[in-house]
This record gives structure tokens, sequence and C-alpha cells, in this order.
């Protein structure tokens, strides 16, 4: 996952028709779920927090794979469980 703050920004904008600067959190996974990036606005400007596992997979919550979305809502709890918690 080498996408930027610029690039993660237009995927945000294009592909799920929000803005950047409304406030929310936007994370991304890769596909083999050992890269995070989180993507938000503070007072500021725009951050971008990058987190690696050595070894093992986040522990994502669990999704509907056979719909059309790539995007789904979550709490900013369950969020906290998924940077923490990670599975073999």
């Amino acid at each position: 996952m080498r996408k930027s703050f610029y690039t993660l920004s237009g995927i945000v904008n294009s592909e799920m028709d929000r803005d950047v600067r409304s406030g929310g959190v936007f994370i991304f996974i890769n596909r083999q779920q050992n890269i995070m990036k989180i993507l938000h606005m503070e007072y500021a400007g725009m951050v971008i927090y990058h987190k690696k596992l050595d070894s093992g997979r986040f522990k994502l919550p669990g999704y509907n794979e056979t719909s059309d979305t790539s995007t789904m809502t979550i709490k900013w709890s369950d969020l906290l469980l998924i940077v923490k918690s990670v599975k073999p």
C-alpha cells in the first residue's frame, strides 16, 4: 500500500463520494490485512497514521463480502479494537 495523502483523499472524494474535511475518519487496509492507513483532517491539516504488522493480520469486523460495496461504517470503539487486536 503505497498510497499518499493525496491519493487516499482522492479515493475518499471520488469513490466514496465523501469529503475528507468533513471530520470523518477513513480507514484503508491492504488485501493481506497487515497494513492499515487511517486518514483524517485535524485543525492544522490532514493526518495519516500508518501501522504495519510484523506478523499476523488485523481482526476485522464481519461484513458481507458478496455485496457491491467496499466501504462500511464502524464505531470509534471498534476501530480501537481493530488497531489493538491481531489474529495469527
